[in-house]
């Protein structure tokens, strides 16, 4: 496999969301073995001031739907973040799958130079496309996806470093 802007994306972001599908699963089935709403989870937070587990999800989807289309040129989808359960956030998940999915390599590829603007903490942000993807996007989508992996793990939810990693 040659080194591409698609390779380095897309496929990383299916195979992340996956994998953090999986581990929210687990996230409710252990709510449902031990008598827990599974709301609670839901809305758990590390710390008072952070983000709870939805808003961690809807970060990490958030980036990597934003990744490709600005990396193939088009304005990412906008989604409501209105999800109120686990089922709904399931949905958005395989949604913004979905939305990877559609992108093919030559849509992305070559686009490391790329310019790449968004608005960021009420400031508009210029980028090219490698350092789009390698300074700004992969730090924010793996932060939010170990926030919320994070998460799940202090409130007693079995998983380790193999969920987290899934099949290699």
């Amino acid at each position: 496999m040659n080194l591409s802007m698609y390779n380095i994306t897309a496929p990383v972001f299916v195979r992340v969301l996956g994998n953090l599908t999986s581990v929210l699963k687990k996230g409710v089935a252990h709510a449902e073995a031990h008598k827990i709403d599974p709301a609670v989870l839901f809305s758990a937070r590390l710390y008072p001031n952070m983000f709870p587990l939805v808003r961690q999800v809807q970060i990490a989807t958030d980036q990597a739907k934003g990744c490709v289309s600005r990396l193939a040129g088009q304005e990412p989808p906008k989604f409501e973040d209105n999800e109120k359960t686990f089922e709904e956030l399931f949905l958005r998940i395989e949604k913004i799958i979905e939305h990877i999915e559609s992108f093919r390599a030559a849509q992305i590829d070559g686009s490391e130079t790329r310019k790449v603007e968004l608005k960021t903490g009420g400031q508009m942000r210029s980028f090219e496309g490698l350092p789009y993807v390698m300074n700004y996007v992969y730090p924010n989508f793996y932060f939010h996806v170990v926030t919320a992996y994070d998460i799940l793990r202090h409130n007693g939810v079995e998983i380790g470093k193999g969920d987290f990693l899934g099949q290699l």
